[in-house]
């Protein structure tokens, strides 16, 4: 009763995992991401340990592939799972369990993987990969917003929409971006509505936090200085 796509992005070299769902309180379980090492989507049937387990393994050096059917091959849930993984290399898998809600099913490409499950057909994975691949030049954060909406767009989950999450992790450990809608009846355009309100609000302080290469932060510099900052 979802669908899904984690991606990075070539360019910055950012990773994330953008969902939509009927359920409240999609980004709970599903989402996962690391810096520098990749994202996963676990859905369906949920088992997170595809991704407690999987992101430690990427973080080896092992491919996506090799992660998740190894997990898989001794999880006695695998038909009725569905998990999308993409590492810092760009690397991309997904998996669907025979087993899955009609309709089901996935597709991957160069550093994206989307799935999903319930849903009205494979028109809304196909809008989902259009969106994501039509302005290569944008942020991460806005291309996976393009996708939920295009998704969406398609009459996406046979039971109509509760949730939606974006989470965007850029070169610290900390998100660059954590938008969670858990329980609205447009939970796509109040996702978009907050992607507006975090970019003026709360991007800045996000920015201004302290990061391996400068521990003190532009934040604390500037109230050191004698200025202020946010929060």
């Amino acid at each position: 009763m979802t669908f899904s796509l984690v991606a990075r992005c070539p360019r910055t070299g950012h990773l994330g995992v953008a969902a939509l769902t009927a359920t409240a309180g999609v980004g709970k379980l599903l989402s996962h991401v690391r810096s520098g090492v990749g994202a996963v989507a676990t859905q369906a049937t949920h088992n997170p340990y595809l991704a407690y387990d999987g992101l430690p393994m990427l973080a080896e050096g092992r491919a996506p592939r090799e992660v998740v059917d190894t997990l898989l091959a001794r999880d006695p849930g695998r038909e009725v799972r569905q998990a999308g993984m993409v590492d810092a290399a760009g690397q991309a898998y997904a998996v669907t369990g025979g087993r899955t809600l009609p309709w089901s099913g996935h597709r991957t490409g160069p550093g994206f993987a989307a799935q999903g499950n319930r849903l009205t057909g494979p028109q809304t994975l196909d809008a989902i990969v259009r969106a994501y691949l039509d302005e290569p030049g944008h942020d991460l954060v806005e291309r996976l917003l393009r996708a939920i909406e295009a998704g969406e767009h398609t009459g996406g989950d046979r039971e109509g929409a509760g949730s939606a999450t974006i989470t965007v992790v850029g070169d610290e450990p900390y998100p660059l971006w954590d938008l969670r809608v858990d329980d609205h009846p447009d939970p796509a355009a109040e996702l978009r509505r907050l992607y507006g309100v975090f970019q003026e609000q709360m991007l800045p302080i996000v920015r201004g936090l302290p990061t391996r290469d400068d521990p003190l932060g532009e934040s604390a510099r500037q109230v050191l200085a004698g200025g202020t900052a946010g929060v």
